[in-house]
């Protein structure tokens, strides 16, 4: 329900929507209030008061003080979230109890301002194709919605799209446009409405495939038969016969547990071609494993499914395979072409990255890990070692990419340049006084690995040159023409440059684009500039790749398959090796009181090291292989989400993984240990993990406030790197984060691990809500207060002046699936029935509430679309070209220079936000999230089933 606010001269001050959504089992329910500013100017300090109808009674709340008088109901801001700017939201929640009917309220006031009834968008239903239909090409496409208006609108017309491409328009009643010509290839269809009022909505979309020529359609192609039951899927043709057709279903490969046990053959006529044939799959009463089952017919191309026999119990098993297969489903849109998982399915996305189809080495590391846990149900480790090859072609440089590391000086890494608050205070000078330590581990990672050239991801990717860069791996040096694949970087001007006040540019930089340097010169500056190539690595990212290689190498000795697996794992160990760059303070400078960029003294040997999982490490240098220059980076600021300890322990004592290089298992080693330590300081006294530690304050090596504690001499950061938004809030950061630990714990039976985890579990347990019909909150946004004691090795402190506080609740799914992992790993070890219980019951919700035909999701209110509109600082006088055109000046703004997005088909919505109407709602399907649940499914099933 949502309700907007007219705007009477007396009442002008006060411009008001309020979105009202519940959750209701019955007896009692929770609701979710989200008050938007519809005026121009900001609300400072707000009471929002409403009335219910029935004996609905408040029993708590959040993010506001809640009181209820009789039927009417206030929340009052709190301190952090009283000043509401023009066109922003806040959120606020609470728990009530009732009896008899729940209505919702008629309407609500904001400071005595009633905000009146708004204008609700169109509902589009995509009614053809089916999602998962097969078609071959030249064959006509019909596309089918139905469409309804709100509030006496109308519908003024239905546009279908082809992902991002307008097919066809129909304005009357059925709406309906016939596409003949699809390529073959995978395609996601779906409709939008608009109304005659402005407003607009799309249609879920529904994933669909075009073949080449005939061929026999079966799905899903992904199924799971747990022992001594059966299991079916359908069977069909992709076009019409001239005549009838003999379909055969066989097992090609693979588990013989497994037999066709009805539907082996099958007829199909010109008439009923398209109607889905049933085919049975029995598992007899023993054994696991996979088989192929191929399904041919004379003239048709053949279509395979993959059946698993799962264990009699294995039912989250099943459901992993499920998902699965729509996570892999072509029609569903996870991957591009070359087999790249992309960031999320839909394009108009913007978090870190700034487009749904970039990538990040995050989504590689989950795609590993993924397919390490089909390798562990299906015993088919192909996927996992294409999942590797994959990410090793796209996402880690080639020579060619980074082609001068043999001139790099582990003397003299790189030259300083400090960070600054804002982005306005760049570009930042580079500084040759402030002298840089020594590297340490150059040399015996070239010894180890015969190169200079460095194994690690690169941080992000835009998959479908969309910018139009052209940076192909493999092609830097050739300058942007390539297409596919293209890298970039975004982040480079401080802490409080958000994603919306970027400019992305290439990572390799020819000066083709941008201005007179390319774009250069908007983040450092100097006398003259290079054509040069940097990359920047994301270590948790790294790490997750290297957590799933150890998984693989345990599940493929259980079944004992090791070889099949053993190079793959091999070079997650070298991955492990590169990744001690992120132990190292940025400039290689001593760890430890470190302030002033001169007289912070360099480091030498391994006293530059913090140990810690830093926030990046990085490296590039000229691209014209006769200027003789290259440079390394660390990071100074470490971030207690980005700690692994799991992947330390791999690196560190599993003989399969432990590095090449001299002291590369001894780093890990130690880094196991600091990382333990780090948790441990970090810990509120609720049980959160608190921000992290820099050795460089505000990353210029500045003086801290007097009293800041201090880690083994590093600073202690409330919100390290970024501040808009603050890095430390995000819940994920904790659920990611002691997932890991709890994997550790597992392992290890680690007793530092296992206090750390008793008191986090605690906290998060009674922070989270699991309502009786199976829906759930968790915690969302945190807010901190105080700091932890120095930390004392030897008798460290109880931290009772470090403070947590959750300031709204959220059923986002891909936390969910990492926190009900955390849960899992957990209990397995620990026997705690309450974390065992919630980890079920979170998976369960997940699967009875979110599920859809792409994965599972849920809608998400995005009000920071209001920042579309945001200035992108650029310097007075530098004035350039996007690779599209789109100037780039001191006019700039984040769509200004990424005028793409006014073509994406869910454009519309935010525009109508921009001009003043309701924040939209986006269902987004992240590769990340759907892994995240997948992975909590398997090891619920591995560990508690």
């Amino acid at each position: 329900m949502t309700a907007a606010a007219g705007t009477e001269a007396q009442a002008a001050a006060v411009a008001c929507s309020v979105d009202y959504t519940t959750s209701d089992w019955g007896s009692g329910f929770t609701t979710e209030l989200t008050l938007t500013n519809r005026g121009s100017a900001p609300i400072d300090g707000w009471t929002l008061t409403y009335d219910y109808a029935g004996n609905q009674q408040l029993t708590s709340g959040w993010s506001g003080t809640w009181s209820q008088s009789g039927k009417t109901v206030s929340v009052k801001n709190a301190a952090w979230n009283g000043t509401i700017a023009a066109g922003a939201a806040v959120t606020a929640g609470a728990q009530f109890t009732y009896s008899g009917s729940n209505t919702a309220p008629a309407t609500f006031a904001v400071n005595g301002t009633v905000c009146a009834g708004a204008h609700q968008p169109p509902i589009a239903v995509l009614t053809s194709p089916a999602a998962g239909a097969v078609f071959t090409a030249g064959d006509p496409v019909l596309l089918a919605a139905t469409a309804a208006a709100a509030d006496g609108a109308t519908i003024s017309k239905v546009e279908f799209y082809d992902d991002t491409t307008l097919l066809g328009t129909d304005t009357t009643s059925p709406y309906s446009y016939e596409a003949g010509q699809l390529a073959a290839g995978s395609h996601s269809v779906y409709a939008r409405a608009y109304d005659s009022l402005g407003a607009s909505a799309e249609s879920p979309p529904a994933g669909i495939t075009v073949v080449a020529g005939p061929a026999v359609v079966a799905t899903p192609a992904q199924l799971g038969v747990q022992q001594g039951r059966s299991g079916t899927f359908d069977v069909s043709l992709s076009t019409a016969p001239a005549a009838d057709v003999t379909v055969t279903i066989a097992r090609s490969a693979g588990n013989t547990g497994l037999s066709v046990t009805g539907g082996s053959t099958l007829t199909f006529t010109p008439t009923n071609w398209s109607t889905p044939q049933k085919v049975t799959v029995t598992a007899d009463g023993s054994g696991t494993g996979a088989a192929t089952f191929t399904v041919t017919a004379p003239g048709h191309g053949k279509a395979e499914v993959t059946v698993t026999q799962l264990a009699a119990a294995k039912e989250y098993d099943a459901r992993f395979l499920d998902l699965y297969g729509k996570i892999t489903d072509p029609a569903n849109g996870y991957f591009s072409p070359e087999g790249i998982p992309y960031h999320s399915v839909e394009t108009l996305i913007v978090e870190a990255p700034d487009h749904g189809h970039e990538t990040t080495s995050e989504a590689y590391s989950y795609l590993i890990w993924l397919q390490a846990m089909y390798g562990k149900i299906t015993g088919d480790w192909t996927k996992f070692n294409g999942a590797w090859d994959t990410m090793e072609t796209y996402m880690i440089p080639t020579h060619a990419d980074q082609p001068t590391n043999s001139f790099y000086d582990a003397s003299k890494p790189a030259t300083y340049a400090p960070e600054h608050d804002t982005p306005n205070e760049y570009p930042a000078v580079l500084d040759g006084s402030a002298s840089s330590g020594s590297d340490p581990i150059a040399a015996e990672l070239r010894n180890a690995y015969g190169t200079d050239d460095i194994y690690g991801m690169h941080w992000i990717q835009d998959v479908d040159n969309v910018y139009g860069y052209g940076n192909a791996p493999g092609k830097c040096a050739a300058g942007p023409t390539q297409s596919g694949p293209s890298y970039i970087n975004t982040f480079q001007r401080g802490s409080q440059e958000s994603v919306w006040e970027t400019v992305t540019h290439p990572t390799c930089d020819n000066f083709t684009y941008g201005g007179a340097n390319g774009y250069l010169d908007l983040f450092t500056g100097d006398s003259s500039y290079a054509k040069q190539w940097k990359f920047t690595n994301a270590p948790d990212a790294d790490a997750r790749a290297v957590q799933a290689a150890y998984w693989a190498d345990v599940w493929a000795k259980e079944q004992g398959k090791a070889g099949e697996v053993a190079d793959t794992v091999d070079k997650a160990a070298k991955m492990g090796d590169y990744l001690r760059y992120s132990m190292f303070d940025k400039y290689f400078k001593k760890i430890g009181d470190c302030v002033g960029p001169t007289a912070c003294p360099a480091g030498s040997g391994k006293d530059s090291a913090h140990y810690l999982m830093s926030w990046y490490y990085a490296w590039g240098g000229a691209t014209d292989t006769s200027a003789g220059w290259s440079w390394r980076i660390g990071s100074s600021h470490a971030h207690g989400g980005y700690q692994n300890p799991m992947a330390a322990y791999a690196l560190s004592s599993v003989a399969d993984l432990k590095p090449k290089s001299a002291t590369g298992a001894q780093d890990w080693a130690r880094s196991l240990d600091r990382q333990l330590d780090f948790y441990q300081w970090l810990q509120s006294d609720e049980g959160a993990i608190a921000g992290g530690a820099t050795n460089s304050w505000k990353g210029s090596y500045a003086q801290p406030p007097a009293g800041t504690p201090t880690f083994y001499g590093m600073y202690y950061d409330e919100k390290p790197v970024y501040h808009d938004p603050p890095s430390n809030q995000w819940f994920g950061f904790q659920a990611w984060s002691m997932e890991r630990v709890a994997e550790y714990y597992h392992e290890s039976g680690d007793a530092q691990a296992k206090a750390v985890l008793d008191k986090w579990v605690d906290w998060a347990l009674s922070e989270t809500t699991v309502n009786p019909d199976g829906t759930y909150l968790m915690p969302s946004t945190l807010q901190w207060s105080g700091a932890p004691d120095t930390w004392n090795a030897s008798n460290p402190g109880a931290n009772a002046q470090l403070h947590v506080t959750v300031a709204d609740y959220t059923n986002d799914v891909g936390v969910a699936g990492a926190y009900a992992r955390t849960l899992t790993y957990y209990a397995a070890k620990s026997g705690d029935s309450e974390a065992e219980a919630t980890a079920e019951a979170l998976l369960d919700g997940m699967w009875q509430h979110h599920q859809d035909d792409a994965g599972v999701a849920v809608p998400e209110t995005r009000a920071d679309y209001n920042r579309f509109d945001d200035p992108v600082y650029v310097p007075g006088g530098w004035t350039g070209a996007m690779p599209n055109g789109d100037t780039v000046d001191d006019n700039s703004t984040f769509v200004s220079i990424r005028s793409f997005y006014e073509d994406d088909p869910n454009w519309p919505q935010v525009q109508a936000y921009l001009d003043g109407g309701a924040a939209p709602v986006f269902t987004y399907h992240r590769f990340w999230a759907q892994a995240d649940i997948a992975l909590a499914l398997g090891a619920y099933a591995d560990l508690l089933e």
